[in-house]
C-alpha cells in the first residue's frame, strides 16, 4: 500500500439503515442520498484486496441501496456501488495471488463500494477477467449475468417456455436471448413499443407491451399455447399478479426486484393449494453461497465467452465520471436502454 495514495475520491451515502419508505428504485435528486467527499484509501485485511477502479455500473439493487430500500441496511458515510472492474492493487493476508489482476467484483454491502477510486472487498467476490473482455463489460459482469444465467437454468428444467417481466433492461435482455440460445421461448414484457421490435430480435417468442389495455388477456391466450412455468419477475405489481394467474399449473413466479412501487394483491389464493404454483424469491448472493466453486467457475468461463465472442454486449446508455455522479444520476437514469457506467 505504500505506493498508493493516502486519499481518494468516494460518493459516498448520506443515509443510514432502512428508510422505512417503498418507493422503488428512481430517484429525482442523487443529492438526497449521496455527496461527494475525500476519504482514506481502503486497507485490505486477511483475505480481501483493494482494487484500483476502472469502471462500476449503477443496477436498480444500488438505487433501491442508498434510498434504505433494499434488504440490507445502508452505513452512512460508505462509499456506494456494488459492482465493479479494476486491478487489484493491494491484498491482505491470503489474497496476495490476485495483486495485479484485473478483475470483475461485487461488495459487500455497507462496505466500501465501488463509485469510488479505489474498492474494498473479499477475494472471493473477484472473477479474474480475459483480456479480450471489455472494461464495459467487466464492470457489469457479475450481477446481470451470472442472474441471468442462474435464472434461465431455472427456467430450462421446467418447461420450453418462460415470461420476463422488465425484458428491455439489461438483464432482461441478456435472459431472453440466452433462452433463445438454449432453444427456449422466451415470452417479454415491456413497457414501450419500441421496444418489441428489439425483444423480437433477440429470440422472444412473444412480446407483450404493458400499457396495452388488453395485456393480461392477450398473455392469457399465449399462455395456454406456450404453457410457461416460469416467470422471472423484476417489477413484482398487480399485473404480474395476472400474468402468475394465468400460467398453468405448477407455475413459479420468481421475484428479483421491485421496479414498482405497487405492492400487488393476491387474488387466487386457490392456486397455491389446487394447481401447485408458488412465489419465491431469487437473490444472487444467495444463489453464489449454494452454489458449488466448480458450477461458479463454470458460469464465469460461460459469461466472458458470450461477451468475447458478441453474443451478449452490455449497452452502456450515459457515463459518468465520479464528480458527476451526485449532480447527473438523476438525469442520467432516465434514458432506460442502458445501463449508467461510472469512471474515476
Amino acid at each position: 500500500m505504500s505506493d498508493l495514495p493516502k486519499t481518494m475520491t468516494a460518493v459516498l451515502q448520506t443515509g443510514d439503515g432502512y428508510s422505512g419508505t417503498s418507493e422503488g428504485p428512481q430517484i429525482d435528486d442523487a443529492s438526497k442520498y449521496l455527496e461527494l467527499a475525500e476519504i482514506p484509501v481502503p486497507t485490505p485485511g486477511k483475505g480481501q484486496v483493494a482494487i484500483r477502479v476502472r469502471m462500476s455500473s449503477v443496477n436498480p439493487s444500488d438505487l433501491h441501496f442508498i434510498k434504505g430500500e433494499y434488504g440490507q441496511p445502508r452505513v452512512k458515510g460508505a462509499p456506494a456501488g456494488f459492482e465493479g472492474c479494476g486491478d487489484v492493487v493491494a491484498a491482505g493476508e491470503g489474497a496476495e495471488g490476485l495483486v495485479g489482476q484485473r478483475v470483475a467484483f461485487v461488495v459487500a454491502m455497507g462496505g466500501s463500494g465501488a463509485w469510488a477510486d479505489y474498492a474494498l472487498t473479499d477475494a472471493i467476490n473477484c472473477v479474474p477477467l480475459r483480456p479480450d473482455l471489455r472494461d464495459e463489460d467487466g464492470a457489469a459482469q457479475i450481477v446481470n449475468p451470472m442472474t441471468a444465467m442462474a435464472m434461465v437454468d431455472i427456467a430450462k428444467q421446467a418447461g420450453e417456455s418462460f415470461v420476463v417481466s422488465a425484458a428491455s433492461s439489461q438483464l432482461g435482455k441478456l435472459m431472453v436471448s440466452l433462452g433463445w440460445d438454449l432453444g427456449l421461448k422466451p415470452i417479454a414484457f415491456v413497457r414501450r413499443e419500441e421496444a418489441v421490435a428489439i425483444l423480437k430480435d433477440k429470440g422472444a417468442e412473444e412480446v407483450f407491451v404493458t400499457t396495452d389495455p388488453e395485456v393480461a388477456k392477450k398473455f392469457a391466450a399465449a399462455s395456454k399455447a406456450l404453457k410457461p412455468r416460469v416467470f422471472l419477475d423484476a417489477v413484482s405489481d398487480q399485473l404480474s399478479e395476472q400474468i402468475f394467474v394465468a400460467m398453468p399449473n405448477g407455475a413459479r413466479w420468481i421475484s428479483y426486484g421491485k421496479l414498482d412501487a405497487e405492492l400487488p394483491k393476491l387474488t387466487q389464493m386457490g392456486q397455491l393449494i389446487f394447481m401447485g404454483k408458488r412465489i419465491e424469491g431469487f437473490w444472487l448472493t444467495s444463489w453464489m453461497r449454494s452454489t458449488p466453486p466448480q458450477d461458479q467457475m463454470r458460469v464465469i468461463g460461460e459469461v466472458q465467452a458470450r461477451f468475447v465472442d458478441g453474443r451478449w454486449h452490455t449497452d452502456v446508455s450515459s457515463r459518468l465520471g465520479l464528480r458527476d455522479v451526485v449532480s447527473q444520476l438523476a438525469e442520467a437514469l432516465k434514458n432506460t436502454d442502458g445501463k449508467v457506467m461510472i469512471s474515476p
